[in-house]
C-alpha cells in the first residue's frame, strides 16, 4: 500500500466505505460506475466508463486487496471503493518460460506461483496460485492451453458460481457485508 494511503488512514480513519463505484472485468481493465451507470443495472451491463489513464490504474493497483470477508477493494486515501468483479479478483497474464510451465502475472503486475488450474461451465479457464485465484486472460488461452497439452497445468472443473464461495471471494460486495 502506498506511503500516502497509509497516511491518510491515519488521519481519517472513519471514512465511509464506497460501494458500486469500481469494477474489474473479465479482461482486467477498470471501469467507473456513476450513478446513471448504476441505476441503468448490474455489473458487467452496463459497465461504465473505462479508466485509461496509466498512472490511476497503476494506482489503484497498488492499493488493491481484500478484506476478512473476501471482498476487494482499492484503498483510496482514508475510502475503501469496494470492486464489483465479473469473474474474480485476478486476472492472469502468462508468460512462455522455454521448458517449463508459463509464468504467471496479474492484470496489476504482479507474479504469482501456480498451484492449480479450473475450467467453469461457460468454458473458461481460471488459476488458482500462491496469491489468490483469477481468470486467464482470453489473450493468452493458447498458452494455457499448450501447458495443459505439455502436461504442465492439470484443470479440474467447476461450475462458475461455485467459484467465489471455493477460493473465498465475492463479486459484488454489498454494504454491512464486513467489518472496518
Amino acid at each position: 500500500m502506498d506511503e500516502i494511503v497509509k497516511a491518510a488512514l491515519a488521519k481519517w480513519p472513519h471514512v465511509p466505505h464506497c460501494y458500486n463505484w469500481l469494477a474489474l472485468d473479465a479482461r482486467g481493465d477498470w471501469y467507473m460506475r456513476d450513478d446513471r451507470i448504476q441505476a441503468a443495472g448490474p455489473f458487467p451491463t452496463p459497465k461504465g466508463s473505462r479508466i485509461l489513464h496509466d498512472k490511476l490504474q497503476e494506482f489503484i493497483g497498488r492499493n488493491y486487496e481484500a478484506d476478512e470477508a473476501g471482498c476487494w477493494f482499492f484503498q483510496n486515501g482514508p475510502q475503501r471503493v469496494y470492486v464489483e468483479l465479473e469473474a474474480a479478483p485476478w486476472v492472469w497474464r502468462l508468460t512462455a518460460v522455454p521448458g517449463a510451465a508459463p509464468a504467471l502475472s496479474t492484470h496489476t503486475g504482479r507474479s504469482a506461483v501456480f498451484r492449480s488450474a479450473w475450467l467453469d461451465d461457460g468454458g473458461r479457464l481460471f488459476a488458482d496460485s500462491d496469491i489468490g485465484f483469477g481468470l486467464v486472460h482470453t489473450l493468452d488461452a493458447a498458452l494455457a492451453a499448450d501447458a495443459i497439452e505439455a502436461g504442465l497445468w492439470r484443470y479440474d472443473e467447476l461450475p462458475f458460481m461455485q467459484m467465489p464461495a471455493r477460493f473465498g471471494y465475492t463479486l459484488s460486495p454489498a454494504i454491512g457485508q464486513h467489518k472496518g
